[in-house]
């Protein structure tokens, strides 16, 4: 007897669309349980990736409905960027036509897995309705001065046509398309993240059920670093070189400065010299380089003379000035100063260049020389070669160096961090116009609250030739000025897709709400998000972003907390052969079809067995055709029911409740399953009676929702399954009937025995002197003392 997958998952997705059976409205009565998945880009079919995604997410929230949480789950579509408007491209549609018709096949999909979503609350991002808020929080932003332009070198995509955030460059190719990323020179906007930097490093120990993985990839991103600012004069001229380091102990060691290719100084210091033409090609090269691939430490590093020298501060030593492709201008001064004996990097540099190195730490009693070095010392040890400083360990050194040169005029202890403010600007036509006119005469001007939404025009070109389609559109960008009225332009840039998803979490708790970006009351009983889940691609991106905007809204006094999301869970990747599903590699397992062959409750089931939500899940069909041969399997015990099931069957349920609902909670779902189905093998062996099989139904129900709520009617239950509660368990039918009797001679174990756990201390000796092994170690000798111990031991003294 096979159930009718089909037939049951059609029908009960059906209803529970008809009845709204997972729409969530505030009830301050209640306690609440917010859960949200990170919502999808709408590519048209869903992944893998999101069935395992959305199904981890899905058992969370059914398990918390069961145990009478007012739950809020919601699903909506990061539907704006580039993807779309190359679609439209190709296709030769429009960028809104093709994202609609793909939001429409997905949320068709995600029907069909059975997902518990309130879809009374989706919300997609390239609707005006929502962009209009995006543009509110800019203009908020900017009435701040926390949105500002500026000039600067950027990452630019010559493939989309557009800049990135570094962040949004992986491997010095573009996040999205791959294409290698370039320097180029434009006018930008910026979002002020370094305004935020002290809160979002100190909130993250807050975050005690965030992964240590994530919090550390965050921490290094901020990148707070205590040094010392030290002032490098140039020889020959007025003017000195600013340069921060962490390893003021190592000072004495530095035997070159290096430049940025970017800073200032650099073409000064050349002019004239043998060295410009050189030096000039390699500057034009590296500006064609991402910053990304400069900095990676498995590219080789390389750099020019520029001609000139500096002073080295603390020795008045003339050391030599370079230009290389490893030292960005963003980060500290744009220079750093060399020590090739106690840096890695500076190590090789000066190896293929011949530049001098000289040893300032030593380790403790090794008499290191720097003719007989392979490689960088970084580790800690003692200084040599620094004179006053000689004999000290470079951590007593670090401080006294910084100290010294404070006083001396030639170095200032200082904080610099990593963190850069967030190019938001994109060349780009689907996305949220940034609100803001250029009047001739007033200059930026933003464009007035009770204008908002400025909505993308439904006549833009796209010819896939470069530049925004939007600068294409006369009727969009030739606008009268708001404060003069006279001729002026939009601005025709758009915001990065980030800035979407950076708040997307607090508009599901008002979707529809028109008087603001979201509903205050609404979020202050629904915030924060209780559980989070998504990739840990996004650890830095969507996630540092997220919370930078909940500082701001606290700022703003619409929320009363700081922090977003309340427990984070990273997933696994899918894989298939080793590798991670993906259509250049042709390992693509179309959800689609297996949902066709064996139904959504299966695939559900398998992709939680096969492994643990935050480990890699290898694709196995054979696991699926298992997952559908168990639901087969519990199926089949309805036919089979007893009027009363056997004493050690119940408490076999009782245990199995404690454990599910334990590793439930801390979201061990394979263990669950795996306790499911050797309590389904006990019921084999003992056969269930009504009580017992609609507790493994309840507890199967977040798992295989359809087949949970047939088999619940089935029974004749006329409400949902999920109308009534999870199971509870007795602990007093938890504890063992039986207990291990240890059996000592003289308080040696000389036996064991299993006896009753509630047995008279008079039988207890009894059993134990007519215990058969003992007999080597009594020796036929009368025992002096019997001690017992109830449940534990009996010691017999001879």
């Amino acid at each position: 007897m096979f159930y009718d997958f089909k037939k049951i998952e059609e029908k009960w997705q059906k209803i529970w669309q008809d009845t709204c059976a997972f729409r969530a409205q505030a009830d301050p009565g209640r306690r609440k349980y917010y859960l949200l998945e990170m919502f999808p880009y709408p590519s048209g079919k869903i992944h893998m990736g999101h069935v395992r995604n959305y199904t981890i997410g899905d058992v969370a929230s059914r398990f918390k409905l069961l145990q009478g949480y007012n739950v809020m789950h919601p699903m909506g579509f990061d539907a704006f960027g580039q993807p779309a408007e190359n679609a439209a491209i190709k296709n030769k549609t429009k960028p809104d036509v093709w994202t609609y018709k793909c939001i429409k096949e997905m949320e068709t999909e995600l029907k069909r897995m059975g997902f518990s979503y309130d879809w009374d609350r989706e919300i997609s991002t390239c609707d005006s309705s929502y962009y209009k808020w995006n543009q509110w929080i800019f203009l908020k932003m900017l009435e701040r001065g926390l949105a500002y332009k500026r000039a600067s070198g950027v990452n630019w995509c010559p493939s989309c046509q557009t800049t990135l955030a570094n962040e949004e460059v992986v491997d010095g190719g573009c996040w999205r398309c791959h294409t290698k990323v370039e320097q180029k020179d434009l006018e930008q906007w910026y979002l002020k993240i370094t305004d935020y930097k002290e809160r979002l490093l100190e909130d993250l120990g807050k975050l005690k059920q965030w992964p240590e993985r994530v919090l550390a990839m965050q921490n290094n991103w901020i990148g707070k670093s205590a040094g010392v600012d030290i002032y490098f004069r140039l020889k020959g001229r007025d003017e000195v070189v600013p340069v921060f380091t962490t390893r003021v102990d190592t000072i004495f060691g530095a035997t070159y400065i290096v430049l940025a290719p970017e800073h200032p100084l650099v073409k000064e210091l050349i002019k004239g010299k043998p060295e410009e033409k050189e030096a000039l090609r390699f500057i034009e090269k590296v500006s064609k380089e991402s910053k990304v691939v400069r900095t990676a430490g498995d590219v080789k590093k390389e750099g020019v003379f520029t001609g000139a020298f500096a002073v080295n501060p603390v020795n008045n030593e003339d050391i030599p000035v370079w230009v290389a492709d490893y030292v960005l201008m963003e980060y500290g001064t744009g220079a750093i100063m060399a020590v090739p004996t106690h840096d890695q990097r500076d190590f090789l540099f000066a190896k293929e260049h011949k530049l001098p190195m000289r040893l300032v730490i030593s380790p403790k009693g090794c008499g290191m020389r720097v003719e007989e070095m392979s490689e960088a010392y970084e580790g800690e040890g003692v200084q040599v070669n620094s004179a006053e400083f000689n004999g000290l360990t470079n951590l007593e050194a670090k401080e006294k160096i910084a100290v010294w040169m404070e006083k001396k005029g030639t170095g200032k202890i200082q904080t610099h961090w990593r963190l850069r403010d967030w190019l938001i600007s994109r060349q780009r036509f689907w996305g949220t116009p940034i609100p803001v006119i250029y009047c001739p005469k007033c200059g930026i001007v933003p464009v007035p609250y009770e204008e908002l939404p400025v909505e993308l025009p439904k006549d833009a070109p796209f010819t896939g030739d470069g530049g925004s389609p939007l600068g294409k559109v006369k009727e969009f960008v030739q606008v009268k000025c708001p404060r003069c009225s006279g001729e002026a332009r939009r601005e025709t840039d758009t915001m990065a897709t980030f800035f979407d998803s950076s708040w997307y979490f607090l508009r599901f708790c008002s979707p529809a709400y028109g008087d603001s970006a979201f509903d205050v009351q609404e979020a202050k009983y629904w915030m924060r998000v209780d559980q989070y889940i998504g990739g840990i691609e996004h650890a830095i991106l969507h996630l540092l972003y997220s919370r930078f905007f909940t500082k701001f809204f606290q700022d703003l006094k619409m929320v009363d907390f700081d922090e977003p999301f309340e427990k984070l869970l990273t997933q696994g990747m899918v894989l298939k052969d080793g590798e991670v599903m993906s259509k250049s590699r042709g390992n693509i397992v179309d959800p689609d079809s297996m949902i066709k062959e064996y139904g959504a409750d299966a695939l559900r089931l398998f992709i939680l067995f096969a492994a643990p939500p935050e480990t890699e899940l290898e694709w196995d069909r054979k696991g699926l055709e298992g997952a559908f041969r168990f639901l087969n399997r519990v199926w089949r015990i309805q036919e089979n029911l007893k009027e009363k099931a056997d004493r050690s069957l119940v408490k076999t349920m009782h245990k199995t409740v404690k454990k599910v609902s334990e590793d439930f909670n801390d979201f061990k779902f394979n263990t669950a399953i795996a306790s499911l189905m050797e309590f389904t093998n006990a019921i084999y062996q003992s056969g269930a009676d009504r009580d017992v099989f609609s507790k493994l139904i309840t507890m199967l129900s977040p798992i295989v929702p359809h087949f949970a709520e047939e088999l619940w009617q089935t029974l004749g239950n006329k409400e949902s399954i999920f109308k009534s509660s999870w199971p509870g368990y007795d602990p007093e039918l938890l504890i063992e009937e039986n207990i291990e009797l240890v059996i000592q001679v003289n308080g040696k174990v000389r036996s064991k025995l299993k006896v009753s756990r509630n047995i008279p201390e008079a039988e207890l000796k009894e059993l134990a002197l007519k215990d058969e092994k003992l007999g080597p170690w009594l020796g036929g000798k009368s025992p002096r003392k019997v001690i017992v111990v109830p449940q534990k031991l009996v010691n017999i003294v001879v």
